[in-house]
């Protein structure tokens, strides 16, 4: 389902992953399974997540090493990783948040509190996901109650051209390809022609200033499309 906030898993313990797998597909969340930190990182070449709820102790390749390997990519290093461990020194936490852990949950822990870790990581990145409101300049965009305006006048956009927007404004001045725009706005389930982005894209322009505004969305040639 496109705009679909995106989990990935990994945890070898397989009772534990189904019941993290199941909580967050209960919340809403489209999850990725992994057994072990290989896995993991295929995972994530595949289909990037919004974030990553990792385990420490794996065999052969653990979180943290999984962990240093993500954050040293410039392609995932802003990717939140929760970690999880049955370790509960302070000298263990500050190893895993210094290595790049964005949060450290110690086991056993509950699932409504690491549930609550994950929105707090996912208003991060996807702030549109959990019903914030945006803001790029004159343009605002109502998340929850799905309105949109730009000088305080009321836009009315398609459900794909609401999509698109809430992405850019998500993360203003970056570029989106054509491929990430089908995976984020369109989901990987349906196929979609990349012409299909350059149609909506025009749509989304055409209402942008419809009122005499400036066009704040930007062509990257050979690369895709920017906000600003």
């Amino acid at each position: 389902m496109a705009q679909q906030p995106h989990v990935l898993i990994v945890e070898d313990e397989a009772a534990q992953r189904e019941v993290l797998a199941y909580n967050l597909e209960a919340e809403g969340f489209r999850v990725t399974r992994a057994e072990n930190g290989d896995e993991g990182l295929l995972c994530v070449d595949e289909d990037a997540p919004d974030v990553i709820v990792l385990d420490w102790m794996m065999p052969n390749l653990s979180g943290i090493e999984v962990c240093r390997r993500l954050k040293i990519k410039h392609e995932t290093r802003s990717i939140p990783i929760i970690m999880l461990s049955a370790r509960s020194e302070e000298v263990d936490k500050v190893r895993g948040l210094e290595t790049g852990a964005d949060d450290y949950v110690v086991k056993p822990y509950s699932v409504s509190e690491l549930m609550a870790r994950v929105r707090t990581q996912l208003r991060r990145v996807r702030p549109a996901t959990v019903g914030q409101v945006l803001t790029f300049d004159d343009i605002v965009l109502d998340a929850e109650t799905y309105r949109v305006t730009r000088d305080e006048t009321p836009l009315k956009l398609g459900p794909t051209e609401f999509r698109l927007l809430s992405t850019f404004m998500e993360k203003p001045g970056r570029v989106w390809s054509r491929d990430m725009l089908l995976d984020r706005v369109w989901g990987r389930d349906i196929y979609v022609d990349t012409r299909t982005v350059d149609v909506h894209v025009g749509r989304l322009r055409k209402v942008l200033t419809q009122n005499g505004g400036s066009d704040p969305v930007r062509t990257v040639r050979g690369a895709g499309y920017a906000l600003g």
